[in-house]
């Protein structure tokens, strides 16, 4: 007799259908695991053994051999224990067979036969749902599971232990179905009425998050470039449910979830130590990184210059396509990185270029080495410049601006639902979110300056030696400006403005 039990393998964020065939057959006693297993899965059939000891059940003293069909794809992780433990039950008859066919299963058994949450369950669960089956899954999983069903009747057996399940299975007791769970919604930070001064810098913080655009901020020490990018989650529109399911899916498959859903934008802001398989993503496993954490949000990076040089020029794919593509001998996957860069850098080393009283005798030598680690390539791909100068001790001492970020995100509000508005008449597929993501034939029509606009975009185009690229980015900048003010079309203000935020180099 073969037992079959329903679970998927990961590629990416899309799931494949995986076919877990278990049989027992005479001969000699053997526990054999085919079907590309990695390490972690060979190691399951100890932690099932051990599990089935726990419950009082002993393996047949016969041939037994687990099957992970399609058999040329590659297996990885723990999940797989619960599917093979399912399907050894029904080989031994312990468990009827029809019971475990409508369900997806995935799932870790610990000695004890508990079941441990594994990464990608939200997944799983969507898949399930998708082809009209329910999911089997641990306990602490199932309010993350729980959000794949919320538009259909979907079935859920979320277990503590593995006979619990298999009580629920015979008609013994019943589980109870979880709920999904919202997450708590994350302090913003600060609130932009705390920044005292730095108005060109805030104005930038504004019309970055009015059109998703990138930043650069450029300042000496304590200028407040942190607090000012800890501000902009504030500032950013409330994520739908469909977006909220984007972000969660990207966290549950790299097991940075808590098995709820949260409904504030993903701040990320990895140290500048972070690798290249930390930012974009890799490893034994092609984990997502850091720019596919903050899908839909905001990777900040502090001291830009000292991230290394290849971890940087990495970000150039994500940054202009909105994926990050991980190649591997075994595997080409790629994962959603549609974020809004916000970087932080000091001018030169010391960070003092700009004060006569703390300059380094290096000047301006200091200052082109140190930005000459940012490749112009990565630069272009940046929509706002923007100088941060020190703060004045008097500043200080004033008291807070009148403007706090609830008006500021008000006004980012109204802009975005221009946008959408807008964006109505274009295509579902190519349908962006933001100004920063407008593109070919929607750029040149939704983002056309009047004619003094176009004048002056051509005459600083040369003068300025901007690329095509930098050249759709002042567009882009200038059709959000406009948003901002209700304008029809971007004016010829619109377009000053967003010249004065494009630099391709910053020293020199």
């Amino acid at each position: 007799m073969v037992a079959r039990v329903a679970t998927v393998a990961f590629q990416g964020v899309e799931t494949v259908p995986v076919d877990v065939q278990v049989q027992v057959a005479a001969g000699a006693p053997v526990f054999a695991v085919v079907g590309l297993p990695d390490s972690a899965v060979k190691e399951s059939k100890e932690r099932v053994r051990a599990a089935l000891a726990a419950i009082g059940l002993a393996l047949p003293g016969r041939r037994i051999v687990v099957n992970l069909a399609p058999a040329d794809l590659a297996k990885e992780g723990s999940h797989y224990d619960l599917p093979i433990a399912l399907g050894l039950l029904v080989a031994m008859g312990a468990l009827p067979a029809d019971r475990i066919a409508p369900y997806v299963a995935l799932g870790e058994l610990t000695l004890d036969a508990r079941l441990l949450p594994v990464p990608g369950t939200l997944l799983a669960a969507m898949a399930a749902n998708a082809t009209e089956r329910g999911l089997i899954c641990a306990q602490a999983s199932g309010g993350e599971a729980a959000w794949a069903g919320a538009a259909r009747d979907f079935e859920i057996l979320a277990a503590p232990t593995l006979l619990a399940l298999m009580n629920h299975l015979r008609g013994v007791q019943a589980l109870a179905p979880p709920q999904p769970e919202r997450g708590a919604l994350p302090h913003a930070g600060p609130d932009i009425a705390d920044v005292k001064g730095q108005e060109t810098a805030k104005r930038a913080l504004e019309v970055a998050a009015a059109g998703g655009h990138n930043l650069l901020m450029v300042g000496p020490p304590g200028a407040g470039k942190s607090m000012l990018a800890r501000c902009l989650p504030g500032l950013l529109p409330p994520l739908t449910a469909g977006e909220a399911l984007e972000i969660a899916s990207v966290h549950s498959l790299a097991g940075a979830g808590d098995g709820r859903i949260a409904m504030a934008r993903p701040f990320r802001d990895p140290h500048h130590t972070a690798s290249h398989v930390a930012l974009i993503g890799g490893g034994a496993r092609g984990k997502p990184g850091e720019v596919s954490l903050a899908h839909l949000g905001v990777l900040f990076l502090d001291e830009l210059p000292e991230y290394p040089r290849a971890a940087l020029e990495a970000l150039r794919q994500p940054l202009e396509t909105g994926r990050a593509v991980v190649a591997r001998a075994q595997a080409h996957v790629s994962y959603p990185a549609r974020v809004q860069l916000v970087a932080a850098m000091n001018p030169c080393r010391c960070g003092h270029l700009d004060d006569p009283g703390q300059a380094c005798g290096r000047a301006p030598r200091c200052a082109a080495d140190y930005q000459a680690r940012i490749s112009g390539p990565l630069f272009d791909r940046i929509d706002l410049h923007v100088d941060v100068p020190p703060v004045a001790a008097s500043d200080l001492s004033l008291p807070p601006p009148a403007e706090n970020s609830a008006q500021v995100a008000k006004r980012v509000a109204d802009a975005r639902h221009r946008q959408r508005m807008r964006f109505a008449s274009l295509p579902d597929g190519n349908r962006p979110r933001c100004n920063a993501e407008l593109d070919g034939r929607a750029l040149e029509e939704l983002a056309a300056p009047d004619a003094d606009g176009r004048k002056l975009l051509d005459e600083a185009a040369g003068r300025m030696k901007l690329s095509a690229r930098g050249y759709h980015r002042v567009l882009r900048v200038a059709r959000t400006l406009a948003d901002l003010q209700a304008a029809e079309r971007p004016a010829r203000a619109h377009v000053a403005e967003a010249l004065g935020y494009r630099r391709l180099r910053l020293a020199g």
